[in-house]
């Protein structure tokens, strides 16, 4: 066996810089998804019904995607970060404090989204540079639904 690869088949230095940049996106997703909790709990106003839904919807998409990044990472031999120390020095994502006005917070989930399509976007490059097609098609899926995410939320901002 080739030393250089690891049990995947993938170059060792590519998967592990692949596992510092998904673990920057797991931290970037933890401090969106308690974004979104914080929203979901603090909406206010004649959007509350529709919003606090919304945002309930999102926390537990962001969830199921956070465990996808963390199992992703232990698939390629790394180890998944699990602290908020170490989120909230890794993020990008703004922390969303006591927001409780229906734009506001609509904006919020906006940023956070295209901060995560930025590093999603650096991450697929670099997966399709090392052939791997796992952490490539999880990019690709997460790009395209958060993609129409920005769009909708851009059209009830309108």
């Amino acid at each position: 066996m080739n030393t250089n690869t690891t049990l995947l088949g993938l170059d060792k230095q590519r998967s592990e810089d692949l596992v510092i940049s998904l673990n920057k996106l797991l931290s970037n997703f933890q401090i969106h998804y308690q974004n979104l909790r914080g929203l979901h709990w603090n909406i206010r106003g004649k959007s509350f019904f529709e919003l606090h839904l919304k945002f309930e919807e999102f926390y537990t998409d962001s969830q199921e995607k956070i465990d996808l990044i963390a199992e992703r990472i232990l698939t390629l031999g790394g180890k998944p970060l699990h602290t908020f120390n170490d989120y909230v020095a890794l993020s990008e994502v703004p922390v969303g404090k006591d927001i409780s006005n229906d734009e506001e917070a609509v904006k919020l989930v906006v940023t956070s989204l295209s901060t995560l399509l930025k590093i999603e976007r650096t991450i697929l490059e670099v997966s399709d540079e090392a052939n791997d097609e796992g952490t490539n098609s999880m990019m690709s899926d997460f790009i395209a639904e958060q993609e129409k995410t920005i769009w909708m939320l851009n059209a009830w901002l309108s």
